[in-house]
């Protein structure tokens, strides 16, 4: 049975990243997007971030433009955005799709073990995915939960 740790992602700059590099630590896995009305949830993924990272949590940010080319830009312009606005250190991705023939195959996994709303589907921007210290999705979580009502299920597990 594969978990987290069994693939590998794209760094920003285009290179190979195997999540294996986050063994033994509890994740939250985001689809996100810089001009979504979801977007102001980079302040409660940073607050996270911050009082939980040094008990080995971990957010893993992939930026998504497949829901109304909602991620426009670069790399560049994502980070500088995200760096700007919501003050971000977590680790970002690659831009990604979550949602058919070109999913990624992190994401076709996650949407495996954990169904939404819309089964396989993901929902929209800031769907978000809970992995225990063991590389298992423990819960999906919506689009619209705000990271504050998340911080129960990341103590858990932490």
């Amino acid at each position: 049975m594969p978990n987290l740790y069994d693939f590998t992602v794209k760094k920003q700059d285009g290179t190979d990243f195997s999540l294996s590099h986050f063994s033994g630590k509890v994740l939250l896995i985001v689809n996100t997007a810089t001009g979504c009305g979801l977007t102001p949830q980079y302040e409660g993924l940073q607050k996270l971030y911050d009082t939980y990272q040094e008990q080995g949590f971990e957010i893993l940010d992939f930026p998504c433009n497949q829901f109304k080319n909602q991620a426009p830009g670069t790399a560049t312009d994502i980070n500088n955005f995200c760096s700007l606005n919501y003050q971000t250190t977590f680790p970002r991705f690659a831009k990604i799709e979550v949602n058919g023939k070109a999913s990624d195959p992190l994401y076709q996994w996650l949407k495996q073990e954990k169904k939404g709303l819309l089964g396989q589907s993901i929902e929209w921007n800031f769907a978000k995915f809970l992995i225990d210290r063991e590389g298992h999705v423990v819960k999906r979580f919506a689009p619209t939960t705000p990271p504050e009502k998340i911080i129960a299920e990341i103590g858990k597990i932490l």
